[in-house]
């Protein structure tokens, strides 16, 4: 396991698992969150180990968006100093959303604002029932600055985004599901053991598909349906000659479980 100041990581079990570790401040967002966040994401990258990531928090919060107390204090020190940190929040949750391996939020707590924004851009998300998530920004006079007012109309529809954005309500976790940002929910002390089943699952499949499968879903997002289908079908094409798809197709006929290499 290597620690920063801010964020715990370890490789275990075929995944990545990430800790936000300044469980005091509901493990609030600093420039030491977001520098060891990326480093973390940047070595696992291309890690044959790491064939998902599992982001969750220390204590009784998944995370509670920026640390109010360093934008505070930054503005009165450097006018420009908010604009740099956002900056680099907005970009390590882009490494994020896109990182070419599943990524899955374990929230556990409060998911607020910036924590939010973190769950949005994670792949698949399980929810511990005592979770309560929302964008908190509106209760301090701030604008989201991480992809908030973006990515959760995109998510949920822009009549309930627009309602967790104006409100800045915190909403438990179980009526996301219907919504569909989370997948599921589960009792507050299962909820690293759940993450751990979908890890497994995962670990077992081609990493090779699940990398264009990740890619062909959020970029055919951005596509009309007829761009989309037939960016499916060339990627489908090229896939045809991939080991991975050979060594499936053999482990069928043959009656085992495959081998996959991401090939």
């Amino acid at each position: 396991m290597s620690e920063n100041t801010s964020v715990l990581s370890e490789t275990r079990d075929g995944a990545l698992w990430l800790t936000l570790n300044r469980e005091t401040a509901l493990n609030a967002i600093t420039p030491q969150v977001v520098e060891g966040l990326e480093s973390a994401l940047a070595s696992a990258e291309h890690d044959p180990a790491v064939h998902a990531v599992v982001l969750t928090g220390r204590g009784r919060a998944f995370c509670a968006g920026a640390d109010l107390k360093y934008v505070r204090q930054t503005t009165q020190g450097d006018e420009n100093a908010v604009a740099r940190f956002l900056d680099s929040v907005l970009g390590v949750m882009g490494r994020l959303e896109r990182f070419p391996k599943p990524t899955i939020a374990a929230v556990n707590g409060l998911a607020l604002a910036g924590g939010l924004e973190l769950v949005l851009c994670c792949d698949l998300v399980i929810a511990a029932r005592s979770a309560r998530l929302g964008d908190a920004h509106a209760n301090f006079g701030l604008l989201p600055g991480g992809g908030g007012s973006v990515r959760l109309p995109r998510k949920i529809g822009p009549t309930r985004a627009k309602y967790l954005l104006f409100t800045g309500e915190f909403v438990p976790a179980e009526e996301f599901v219907s919504a569909g940002l989370v997948n599921e929910v589960l009792e507050d002390a299962d909820l690293l053991a759940g993450a751990g089943r979908i890890v497994a699952r995962l670990r077992d499949k081609s990493p090779l598909v699940l990398r264009r499968m990740k890619a062909l879903v959020d970029d055919g997002l951005e596509q009309p349906i007829e761009t989309a289908l037939r960016l499916e079908l060339l990627a489908s094409e090229v896939h045809s000659h991939s080991h991975d798809m050979k060594e499936g197709l053999a482990a069928f006929e043959e009656k085992r479980k495959p081998n996959f290499t991401g090939h």
